[in-house]
């Protein structure tokens, strides 16, 4: 059975909590849930913590850009290596590039500010029309009800607690429709420690789990069997306003475009009662099964 709720989130803080080796090296592990490859989202979610403890404490993360370069190995350790590009009076710049077998599998900048006063506005959330939470369908939910089509799902830690307005990806085909957009609530599925940099990584993680669905949604396509096989190609995130990853957000997504065998995602992350904390964009690469390698 896989791990649920504080257990599963405890987990996620241990493959977050990296050894450092020196000023600016980490290693990190993964989880041995059977997965082929390493969940994207965690070898980001690591590099940002190699990237903020190079940082001094008063300077907060509100961006960072990673590309998926290689497949990650599970089995294998993960290094990290962090370059300080620049160190100024309001902002600092970092470059974290996780390794293994002497390759680079992913790189990320991360920028980071301290906190300052200043314009602000958001668009309102979309929270009118949605139902919340406890009103749709958990994870487990879905893996009951589709369990041939679970796959990773049914078996990885569940630290995130997530709840699909509309349909996951992963269903049979024939039992998702086309949408306009992909719509999740998302929160930690236990409590983490009062550290900004821990609920940025957290949030970081979660915000890699259902982005491309939204690519799918706009054909109705799914992931799996009868479907589509992707890969994240990179990821950027925009963090907006303090947030507590361990408490629910709706995250937004929609895609204003698909070609040349990749989708674009971008995502917005709102919490309940409406403050814009997060934006997302992602590009993916989607492939019908059995189609050939460009």
């Amino acid at each position: 059975m896989p791990l649920f709720g504080q257990a599963a989130v405890d987990q996620l803080l241990e493959v977050l909590d990296l050894e450092q080796v020196d000023a600016a090296a980490f290693v990190g592990e993964s989880p041995q849930t059977g997965a082929q490859r390493v969940f994207g989202g965690q070898v980001a979610g690591q590099a940002l913590v190699a990237a903020g403890r190079t940082v001094e404490r008063d300077r907060f993360v509100h961006s960072l850009h990673g590309y998926f370069v290689r497949p990650g190995d599970p089995t294998e350790p993960i290094r990290f290596q962090v370059e300080t590009i620049r160190d100024g009076r309001s902002f600092s710049v970092r470059r974290s590039t996780a390794q293994q077998h002497g390759k680079t599998i992913f790189f990320m900048s991360a920028s980071f500010q301290v906190r300052e006063e200043g314009l602000d506005h958001h668009s309102p959330a979309p929270l009118d029309d949605v139902p919340g939470p406890d009103d749709v369908p958990t994870m487990l939910d879905w893996v009951q009800r589709y369990p041939s089509r679970a796959g990773i799902f049914a078996s990885a830690p569940q630290a995130v607690d997530v709840r699909y307005v509309g349909v996951p990806g992963w269903v049979p085909p024939g039992d998702r429709v086309a949408s306009e957009e992909q719509r999740v609530w998302m929160r930690i599925n236990g409590t983490l420690p009062d550290d900004p940099l821990i609920h940025a990584c957290a949030l970081t993680y979660a915000s890699d789990l259902s982005l491309l669905d939204s690519v799918l949604s706009v054909h109705g396509e799914v992931w799996g069997p009868g479907g589509v096989i992707g890969a994240s190609l990179d990821h950027a995130l925009w963090l907006h306003r303090p947030f507590r990853a361990d408490e629910w957000f709706l995250y937004d997504c929609t895609s204003p475009s698909a070609s040349g065998s990749r989708g674009l995602a971008m995502g917005r992350m709102f919490t309940r009662d409406g403050r814009h904390i997060a934006s997302a964009g992602q590009e993916g690469l989607l492939r019908r099964i059995g189609e050939r390698k460009q």
